[in-house]
């Protein structure tokens, strides 16, 4: 009887779970212009976003800050006077938001100095990760690489570019050579890059 009991219950908890991941998540519109603050084990910065500069990757960014995806994420790649790129370590997250594809757009924001851009590797190729321009890397505007031109800048931080600055960046690339020890064993990555700066929260100023 028991054994049934507890077979129940945890159903119950089960079911009444909230879904890490709903595809119908995926086709909400952002607004015309927001804010998102992340809060990181350096500090706390703020990130104005303008859906006309890239309405795709907008909706995109936004869905990902409004159902918590970066939260407990790492800034796993800090180029020193480059870019610092962020992420997921969730392997599970990373998979589901990462099968559906961000269409690729013309670039109408340039990539200046504090502004945010989608990681990609070629057509269609923008997914879950974004990376913080540290100086202006106008030549991320016109970069053809894997037959798509271009990273199409999107919003820019508007408070705590000191924050942003101050992220370890020690490590530079190396770590892009352990990225998948990243999603399979967080612990051990860190254990690696002990350094690194963590995102603790990331959410949606009113």
């Amino acid at each position: 009887m028991k054994k049934i009991l507890f077979c129940v219950l945890i159903t119950l908890i089960i079911g009444c779970s909230p879904s890490i991941f709903k595809s119908k998540w995926t086709k909400e519109t952002a607004p015309e212009i927001f804010v998102a603050r992340f809060e990181t084990s350096k500090g706390t910065f703020d990130l104005e976003v303008i859906r006309k500069h890239s309405p795709k990757a907008v909706d995109r960014f936004y869905q990902l800050v409004k159902y918590k995806y970066f939260n407990n994420g790492l800034f796993y790649r800090v180029n020193p006077g480059f870019v610092a790129q962020f992420g997921s370590t969730n392997k599970i997250l990373n998979q589901k938001w990462g099968a559906i594809k961000v269409p690729d757009e013309e670039v109408l924001q340039g990539n200046l100095r504090g502004t945010l851009s989608f990681a990609r590797g070629g057509k269609a190729s923008r997914t879950t990760d974004l990376f913080i321009n540290l100086r202006d890397n106008m030549r991320l505007d016109t970069l053809d690489y894997n037959d798509v031109k271009g990273f199409p800048a999107f919003g820019k931080v508007i408070e705590g570019m000191a924050v942003v600055d101050s992220l370890y960046a020690g490590y530079a690339d190396t770590t892009m050579s352990s990225i998948d020890l990243m999603y399979n064993d967080k612990n051990q990555f860190l254990k690696q890059y002990p350094q690194l700066d963590s995102i603790k929260s990331v959410y949606l100023l009113k």
